[in-house]
């Protein structure tokens, strides 16, 4: 949420305001703050007060339950010696004085009852002494039934009186004598004497409660005249219930305090009281503080710390109004200069003695007030300059305008056709200028370019007029060379299946036996894997018999050790009697030292010895119990050992048994392993012959399957030489097809370029203008040659129905047919002539391909004579021989042969030579073609990339008359 919008707008333009508000914001937290800590300060230093008040009643119940716990060890003592055990009235007389003489102060009395006859056989008072058991106060006649012999019977608190004539407060136990029943000891403790070692502090108010609430003790002498002692406590019984529940605790009680309190003139008004129980009785300890002396330190806390936030707040205020009262003045004070400044007034006095941040921004306001100043400046002279700039250019634009109007007028011209139109370059402006001189260049290229493919059409309708002629004699040709072929290969079909059904049966034969011998070899790897089988269960075997050899002697061995320790246990049991013995006499020396030690009593270590004699002979009850359980213990182990003994002796006897069976299991092994041994070397001869006889199979197997791939190749060459002559036929029809369309074109492309009005005379066309990389070559498709030589008559045959065809200058094409139906505004796009067929657009471009060698046409025009020179003279795009830029080279030895020789005529015929050349068409075709046609794919793919090859010149002695020649297609041999 922005806070913008909920802040009133006439605080937001206050900084006054706002600072006075973020300080009134500080203050309120700072002491609030301040309270909150102060307030949780004091909570924690009550609660450690409560602690400690806690403890201090808990210490004083801890200490009064060891005084009543001493009190009950010292009369089980009594009831425990010797003395007591022999019922001698005199002697027990004595040894009660001697107690009463050397024991605390404490004791009051000890008497010791007959509770039979109800007297008082023994006692320190002589008041009581030989008295009847009802002259003891505060002793009923139930107490000697309630009392048992491990647990006292303890009386209410009472008032004795005591030597001197002086009271005192006394409580009175009675234990029974152990084995005793009739007999008791009485033994009186002042219990006033006690309350004397509670902590006195000021105004601090203990007392000691029983199970109903009334008082047993006090730290002050039970008031006057004993009022105090069992006086009904009178406060909350919740304090009380909750001691004896859930232990110690501490409370502040307010208005409504204990009533017996007022008996030791303490204040009830407000007050901290804690109460803890005096485990082993239902005695309470309560100990009681006024509040303002038990939390006197908690409320000095608590003040200075209001005070020290009242004192914070307070600084806050005075150095926030100081501060923020000299930022405002300053701030408001500038912002009065900024408006003047805003109004447009820069003279304004921006001077202050402040060096802080304010004094910063007074300097960075009369800072920006200079660069406004030189900025307004820069601003008029900027415009000015601007004003300038933008008449000049407006005048430059105006002669562009003029220049542009005459540049396009020109432009319109030689879009209409008249190329000798020029732009005059007399403008001033250098990029004008430039554009009419590079558009003058170009009109300039164009016309001799449109005046050269004038020329051109003319000399492609000539020469496409002699293609026709040469396709058709090919063609028949090719036809018969397609019906040889197709015999040749229907004979090596029938060759071949039969040689691949003799390889089947050879085959099947051959497999037959390989999977015998392999089972062979199978079974002798078993027969010799059971030999090694056997021979390991032999050596398990005899490892077995010398372990279970080894077992019968460990099972003697532990036999032995059994009996060993049995002769140890038996010494074991004659030292667990003497511990016995041992122990039975400890525990009589520790009674002969229980007896010392109460007759030697005295001074402050009178318990010393008769507690080592206790401890004494505590330990040697301990070791005799400790001997008794070992004993029993070693008995048990006596007998088990007993039973394993007889346990070990039956297993070697079981040993002894289990060897004999292993010693026959080995012969049988050894019986096991002769006889595989003698099974792996029978099965070892059987396999060797095996494998013999499938090595001559596989071999005879070898021979079926060279004999069959002979066969298999003979037909697969056959029948791509038919293939290829049927291709080269569709090919020369298609050739004869486009040479027709391009002489068609030709006439088109002369009626299209007459169009064009030029100044370019017949005599400056230069014919080799546009083949600057080589010779012209005319290239009439890819399946038209059929070149080859002597030593390609036996190799492959491929067939390539790649179908492409067109005339090729250099390395680019410059023409392609197109469809008789192409209208003059189309005349250059190329017509794909194979649609009609359903074949790919680009198969029927008969421009399409790059010439890269001569064909036969070549050689053959140069050896016919008459008609040779008459289609040289005829051809008009042969440049004379001095223009050829690179020697000829023959395209194909075997092509190529002297024009005299036997062997070297052209199987095709020169274009209008003699007919007794046509008697060896086919046979020359039929070897030529075989290597030539593999080629063919690949030189089709490669002939737009490499045209700087395709230059080849016819080697002979007429080559200088055929540097320009026709190609049907590409030579077979390329490299």
């Amino acid at each position: 949420m922005d806070l913008r919008r909920v802040v009133p707008a006439a605080i937001r333009r206050r900084y006054a305001v706002k600072f006075g508000i973020a300080l009134l914001v500080l203050g309120l937290s700072v002491g609030l703050i301040g309270f909150v800590a102060t307030a949780g300060i004091t909570h924690e230093v009550e609660e450690r007060v409560q602690a400690d008040q806690t403890s201090f009643a808990g210490q004083e119940a801890q200490g009064l339950q060891m005084w009543n716990e001493q009190n009950e060890q010292t009369i089980a003592t009594f009831a425990h010696s010797d003395v007591v055990a022999s019922d001698d009235p005199a002697a027990i007389e004595q040894r009660l004085l001697d107690w009463e003489e050397h024991l605390d102060a404490d004791i009051f009395s000890i008497s010791y009852a007959d509770t039979d006859e109800g007297t008082i056989v023994a006692s320190t008072d002589s008041d009581v002494r030989g008295a009847s058991t009802d002259e003891l106060e505060s002793v009923p006649e139930t107490a000697f039934d309630e009392a048992t012999a491990e647990v006292p019977w303890v009386s209410e608190p009472y008032v004795l009186d005591g030597e001197l004539g002086e009271d005192a407060a006394v409580i009175t136990y009675a234990l029974t004598v152990p084995g005793q029943d009739d007999r008791a000891i009485v033994y009186t403790a002042e219990l006033e004497a006690y309350g004397g070692q509670f902590q006195d502090g000021e105004q601090v108010a203990t007392v000691v409660v029983d199970g109903d609430n009334e008082v047993v003790l006090d730290n002050a002498g039970y008031g006057d005249d004993y009022a105090a002692l069992g006086e009904p406590y009178g406060g909350d019984d919740t304090l009380l219930d909750t001691a004896r529940t859930e232990g110690a605790s501490t409370w502040e009680v307010s208005g409504n305090g204990a009533s017996v309190l007022d008996t030791y003139e303490f204040d009830t008004d407000e007050y901290v009281v804690s109460s803890a129980r005096v485990y082993g009785t239902d005695w309470v300890v309560l100990t009681h503080e006024p509040t303002d002396q038990a939390y006197g330190f908690v409320n000095t806390v608590n003040d200075w710390g209001y005070i020290a936030t009242i004192v914070g707040v307070l600084m806050i205020g005075m150095v926030g109004a100081v501060i923020g009262r000299n930022t405002a003045v300053s701030i408001d004070r500038l912002t009065d200069k900024a408006g003047q400044m805003e109004d447009g007034d820069l003279d304004v006095d921006l001077e202050t003695k402040r060096i802080d941040n304010i004094g910063r921004l007074y300097s960075g306001f009369d800072s920006m007030r200079v660069a406004l100043r030189e900025q307004i400046d820069e601003a008029e002279t900027a415009r000015e300059e601007a004003e300038r700039e933008r008449e000049r250019i407006a005048e430059i634009n105006d002669e562009l305008e003029r220049t542009a109007d005459e540049y396009s007028d020109v432009m319109e011209a030689a879009a209409d056709g008249d190329l000798t139109a020029r732009i005059e370059a007399d403008t001033d402006n250098e990029a004008m200028a430039d554009i009419a001189t590079d558009f003058n260049v170009m009109l300039e290229e164009i016309e001799q370019t449109v005046a050269e493919l004038s020329q051109f059409a003319s000399d492609v309708a000539t020469a496409s007029e002699q293609v026709t002629a040469s396709s058709e004699e090919v063609r028949s040709a090719s036809q018969q060379v397609t019906e040889s072929i197709q015999e040749i290969s229907d004979g090596a079909e029938r060759q071949n299946q039969s040689l691949q059904s003799v390889n089947q049966e050879m085959s099947a034969l051959s497999t037959t036996t390989e999977e015998i011998a392999a089972s062979s070899n199978q079974v002798a790897d078993i027969a010799e894997q059971t030999v090694s089988t056997g021979q390991e269960g032999q050596e398990a075997a005899r490892g077995a018999m010398a372990a279970m050899d080894e077992i019968e002697t460990e099972a003697g061995d532990a036999v032995d050790e059994i009996e060993r320790l049995e002769e140890e246990v038996q010494q074991i049991d004659q030292l667990i009697a003497t511990i016995s013995e041992i122990a039975r006499q400890t525990n009589m020396l520790a009674l002969n030292a229980n007896i010392e030690a109460s007759r030697s009593a005295s001074g402050e270590d009178e318990e010393g010895f008769s507690v080592v004699a206790k401890e004494v002979k505590a330990l040697s009850e301990d070791v005799a119990e400790a001997a008794d359980e070992a004993e029993d213990r070693l008995e048990s182990i006596r007998a088990r050992t007993e039973q394993s003994a007889a346990e070990v002796q039956g297993t070697s006897s079981d040993i002894v048994d289990a060897g004999e069976r292993v010693q026959e299991a080995v012969e049988a092994l050894e019986e096991i392993a002769e006889l595989a041994r003698e099974t792996n070397v029978g099965v070892q001869e059987i396999s060797a012959a095996t494998e013999q006889q499938a090595a001559s199979t596989q071999e005879v197997v070898a021979m079926v399957d060279d004999a069959a791939t002979v066969s298999e190749e003979t037909t697969s060459e056959a029948e791509n030489v038919a293939a290829a002559a049927e291709e080269q036929t569709t090919a020369l029809t298609e050739v004869t097809n486009s040479a027709s369309n391009l002489s068609e074109q030709s006439g088109q492309l002369s009626a299209a370029l007459d169009r064009f009005e030029t100044d370019v005379e017949e005599a400056e066309l230069d014919p080799d203008a546009d083949l600057e990389a080589g010779q012209p070559e005319l290239d009439l498709g890819d399946d038209v040659a059929v070149v080859g030589d002597d030593t390609d008559s036996g190799g492959d045959v491929d067939t390539d129905t790649d179908l492409d065809t067109g005339i090729t200058f250099d390395e680019e094409t410059a023409f392609e047919p197109v469809d008789e139906s192409t209208t003059t505004d189309d005349l250059l796009d190329p017509v794909d002539t194979e649609t009609e067929r359903g074949g790919p657009a680009e198969r029927s471009d008969l421009l399409a391909d790059p010439v890269e060698e001569s064909d036969l046409l070549a050689d053959g025009t140069a050896q016919s004579g008459s008609g040779a020179e008459d289609t040289e003279q005829s051809d008009p795009l042969a440049p004379d021989a001095d223009d050829a830029g690179t020697p000829a080279e023959p395209a194909d030895d075997s092509a190529l042969e002297d024009p005299d020789s036997s062997t070297g005529v052209d199987p095709l015929g020169p274009i209008g030579g003699a007919g007794e050349a046509e008697g060896e068409d086919v046979e020359s075709a039929t070897a030529i073609g075989s290597e030539a046609d593999s080629e063919w794919r690949t030189e089709s793919e490669s002939s737009d990339t490499d045209g700087e090859d395709d230059e080849r010149d016819v080697d002979g002695e007429d080559a200088a008359h055929t540097d320009d020649v026709f190609t049907f297609g590409d030579t077979a041999d390329e490299e």
